[in-house]
């Protein structure tokens, strides 16, 4: 068996670090600086996602103007403007919340927790759509250079790169950035000279447009007159809502952004800002001086790039580099998911919208369980809709603008609050206000425009998550309640006699219990251990696992207050079985798996300590249901199938809560 454990244990060890990684040392004062990024790599990281979507916003925008294209250069505008408005309010998010969280906190703090968990939820469909409609995107981009006979491969080819994207972001999210940083750079570089180029070799197409323009509005005027003008140009305004999908991103990532986090997440979302208004509205310069028309199989970026690149020497190349930098910067984007998804979700766990395992992290101090949920879902989207990019934009904008039209909202009330305090209120909620006009006006044209072209799907999705969310709540509240009645009981448990002061001796029967913060929960295990096993022991050993999740994983201040909490609850346990005649001492250590890290300390123990065996509680329910071991992890069942296969005797002691 020991043959066997060295030999293809540490094989596959290997190979699985290798895949993802090797763990983080949680003692490196340096941590946080190694894993946090700079404004450049948060723009790639965060802001490519807002970036990108100008491979698909603004053509889908042009596309619902039809005939009337006459209107783009007024909609390339109002689209440059509406990023700079809801970028700017995304700002004083980031100034006001600078904990990260975007739309969900803001929601929650701002209008209650039932606001909390409509936009937090939208936000979770939101980025599954992100991860979804980017590397739809990319495919479509990229296969636009392939034969039309092996387009049936795109879906099955989307899949594997999102199988890519789940490994890579398991790794890390800064290693992750540094490999697609390349891409973001090519991408950048190829569209400026594409758009320059657009411009500078069409000015004399300037003048026509304008004489165009000019033509089309009059004849629309004579036909169906300013409010059907109004009407068309409001429907093609909301059909590009995708282009406006990636500025939340940047709010809602602050926990990875360098020190201090405000300054560099208000320079990334400049550089995302303006990058993404440039882009977006000289595309719309760039088809209307053109004139480009849709070709089958491909996206009009495509068309656009063969018709400027086509008279230049290698022209053909550098139109396919052009377009596969921006199906694979779509690639990049979708790593703003799994980035900034996996977090919102953990934020709802540490608020129990959501099981407490999402808010773990793993060895890599990675988000695991909720990358792979992202991951997962976004795979089975793809497979649903067949990879149909107009299908998933209108899935997607749709939740985009639910989270901002709240977060607006929010906003706006936040600084009626603040009128007396901040003498810029008025100015700010103006910004505020008139984004909200912006969003909801998006979100109810999208809706009923588009209710039948996946828009009820993502409504249904969306509401199920959220009665998902009050379930788990609810379950959460009443096993809350039902601790609360063994704390009340038992926290301040009365001891008689003197107090134990002597040191532990090493071969006296030893019992060491695994406990997490001072409760009644472990207050109860103890108690049982001396009612069960009365005369027994003499030494008592607490043993506490100080669990680093995404609550507490956000610098180094929170770390070492969590060592400073669970030390202190140790100190009671110890100072309680003191009271009770017993010799005791504690010990604990950082970690981010509580099996792992409580194997490796109750080994150590039983070395020094040979006679000693381990006890945990165990939450029992009078009726199991299949959803408690989602709900409530299974650490003690775990913790003791480990110990006992290397020969530790361990004792589950089961904690009755009446629900």
């Amino acid at each position: 068996m020991e043959l066997e454990k060295n030999g293809n244990g540490n094989l596959l060890q290997k190979i699985v670090r290798t895949i993802f990684g090797a763990p983080k040392y949680l003692k490196d004062p340096h941590l946080f600086h190694k894993m946090s990024l700079i404004p450049i790599l948060a723009w790639v990281g965060l802001g490519a996602d807002g970036l990108s979507s100008s491979a698909y916003g603004p053509e889908e925008a042009f596309r619902a103007l039809g005939s009337h294209t006459y209107l783009a250069i007024l909609l390339g505008l109002t689209t440059a403007l509406t990023v700079f408005i809801i970028s700017y309010a995304y700002s004083r998010i980031i100034e006001h919340f600078p904990h990260g969280g975007g739309g969900y906190i803001v929601a929650t703090h701002m209008l209650g927790e039932k606001a909390g968990v409509v936009s937090g939820s939208s936000l979770l469909v939101d980025y599954v759509l992100t991860i979804t409609v980017s590397i739809a995107s990319c495919v479509d981009a990229l296969f636009s250079y392939v034969p039309q006979h092996y387009h049936h491969y795109k879906v099955p080819f989307a899949c594997v790169l999102a199988l890519g994207l789940i490994i890579l972001n398991i790794r890390g999210v800064k290693e992750s950035i540094t490999v697609m940083a390349p891409i973001f750079l090519i991408f950048v570089l190829t569209h400026l000279l594409m758009l320059l180029d657009g411009i500078i070799t069409h000015t004399d197409r300037i003048a026509p447009l304008t004489s165009d323009f000019q033509t089309g509005l009059h004849h629309d005027l004579s036909t169906i007159g300013l409010f059907g003008i109004l009407l068309l140009f409001l429907r093609a305004y909301s059909l590009g809502g995708g282009t406006y999908t990636g500025i939340e991103a940047v709010s809602n990532g602050l926990q990875i952004m360098r020190e201090p986090r405000v300054q560099t997440g208000k320079r990334t979302m400049i550089y995302m800002a303006t990058s993404l208004a440039f882009t977006a509205g000289v595309l719309f310069l760039c088809y209307a001086l053109i004139g480009v028309k849709p070709v089958e199989g491909k996206t009009l970026n495509a068309v656009l790039a063969d018709g400027l690149f086509a008279n230049w020497p290698f022209g053909n190349i550098i139109a396919f580099i052009t377009i596969f930098s921006e199906g694979a910067l779509l690639l990049v984007a979708a790593q703003t998911g799994f980035v900034d998804g996996p977090r919102v979700m953990a934020n709802m766990a540490v608020d129990s919208w959501f099981p407490h395992r999402f808010a773990a992290l793993s060895v890599r101090l990675t988000m695991r369980n909720g990358i792979v949920l992202m991951g997962v879902s976004s795979i089975a989207l793809l497979l649903y809709t067949k990879g149909s990019v107009s299908a998933l934009v209108v899935m997607y904008s749709i939740n985009v603008f639910v989270t901002f039209s709240l977060s607006q909202l929010g906003m706006s009330r936040f600084f009626i609050q603040r009128r007396k305090e901040d003498p810029k209120w008025l100015q700010h909620l103006a910004v505020h206000l008139v984004g909200l006009v912006l969003c909801v006006t998006i979100l109810v044209i999208t809706t009923v425009e588009k209710f039948t072209e996946g828009g009820w799907l993502t409504l249904l999705i969306t509401s199920l998550v959220i009665g998902l969310c009050y379930l788990i709540k609810g379950h959460y509240q009443r096993v809350r309640q039902g601790m609360a009645e063994l704390d009340e009981t038992l926290l301040d448990f009365p001891t008689h006699g003197p107090i134990n002061m002597d040191p532990l001796q090493k071969n006296e029967p030893t019992a060491i219990q695994l406990v997490s913060g001072y409760s009644g929960f472990g207050v109860h295990t103890l108690l049982s251990i001396l009612t069960t096993f009365p005369k027994t022991y003499k030494n008592i050993i607490f043993v506490s696992v100080a669990m680093i999740d995404s609550g507490t994983f956000k610098g180094a201040e929170e770390m070492q207050s969590l060592e400073e909490s669970v030390k202190y609850g140790l100190e009671r346990y110890t100072n309680l079985a003191r009271r009770l005649g017993f010799a005791a001492d504690y010990r604990m250590t950082l970690g981010t798996e509580v099996v792992e890290s409580a194997v490796d300390l109750c080994e150590k123990l039983a070395e020094e300590y040979p006679r000693s065996t381990v006890f945990t509680g165990q939450l029992t329910f009078r009726l199991e249901k299949f959803y408690h071991k989602m709900l409530h992890n299974e650490t003690a069942f775990a913790i003791q199938r480990r110990l006992q296969w290397n020969g530790l005797t361990t004792v589950i002691l089961p904690i009755r809560v009446r629900i």
